[in-house]
């Protein structure tokens, strides 16, 4: 199995960071942009898309700042995927940081696949 690499995206988000935080931290939050259905079980999150699941536990997650969760498939390893809240201490302007991991040759799919995701974001919050 080839190394994951580490990778993050910035975007500037039109929204509060508590609202943010609701959509990128509960389920109905997350089943509104992220996924088709979202379900939480103790600190695993299940994600459902298009008749698949996958499952993440929750690593952290400190309100409207962060959360970390990590792939149950990837458990023992040092990959996971984060979306932190950041707020330039000038402007007030909200950016969203994700940091995920992908193997090279999917670096550029994982890529797009969290720019197309924030896009959806980005239409519920309203900008």
């Amino acid at each position: 199995m080839s190394e994951k690499e580490k990778f993050e995206l910035e975007f500037i988000i039109k929204s509060s960071a508590k609202v943010l935080f609701n959509c990128i931290s509960t389920p109905s939050g997350l089943s509104e942009w992220f996924a088709d259905d979202v379900n939480i079980k103790k600190d695993v999150y299940i994600f459902f898309w298009d008749g698949s699941e996958e499952e993440a536990r929750l690593l952290n997650k400190k309100s409207s700042e962060y959360i970390r969760l990590q792939w149950l498939e990837d458990e023992g390893e040092d990959f996971y995927f984060e979306m932190r809240i950041k707020i330039d201490p000038l402007t007030r302007g909200v950016a969203l940081i994700v940091t995920d991991f992908a193997e090279a040759d999917e670096m550029e799919e994982q890529q797009l696949f969290w720019t197309s995701q924030i896009g959806k974001l980005k239409l519920i919050l309203g900008g």
